[in-house]
């Protein structure tokens, strides 16, 4: 280049200004604008956009498939929770029944041992009684009988005269009785 050339060039520059705003550049710039924009577009709403679409709506099955089984879940756990509440007042009847049945076995069976020991105590005190009755029958007989020698002695030595033993024995138990 000339420096006559760089020169023009240069001033050329210098006066229009920014290129894309020289008004005799506008029709191809227009052109190009358009075939670009249509491109991008068709690109866009041929390739893109459906991907974008396919992504979005795929997230929306997802989401509605995922709330669907939480439902479901909220469903079978609260289904569960009446079954257990259920079961556990079914098994708290049982023990209580079967604490019920329990305490009143034992009860019977308390009271049927109790009343076979009050059987053995009466039988018991009933046979003591006897001996009582038995040791005392014999103890009074000895007592008349030691009685009647002790009473005939002091007799003997008091008053001198010795007493029938039957006679005695009358006389003791007219003052025992």
């Amino acid at each position: 280049m000339t420096s006559e050339t760089h020169a023009s060039t240069q001033a050329a520059e210098h006066q229009g200004g920014l290129p894309q705003l020289n008004v005799n550049d506008f029709a191809p710039q227009l052109v190009w604008l358009a075939i670009s924009f249509g491109t991008l577009y068709w690109i866009m709403s041929r390739i893109a956009l459906p991907r974008i679409a396919g992504v979005i709506e795929k997230r929306r099955d997802r989401i509605a498939g995922d709330l669907d089984a939480a439902r479901t879940f909220k469903h079978q756990a609260e289904a569960a929770e009446v079954a257990y509440k259920s079961d556990l007042a079914t098994a708290k009847d049982k023990a209580q029944s079967i604490a019920s049945a329990t305490k009143d076995r034992l009860n019977t069976q308390t009271e049927a041992k109790q009343a076979e020991v009050d059987k053995q105590i009466n039988a018991r005190l009933l046979e003591a009684e006897q001996r009582i009755t038995s040791a005392k029958k014999v103890a009074l007989k000895e007592i008349n009988a030691v009685a009647t020698t002790t009473t005939s002695e002091i007799l003997q030595h008091l008053v001198g005269q010795k007493y029938s033993d039957q006679d005695l024995a009358a006389a003791i138990k007219t003052a025992t009785h």
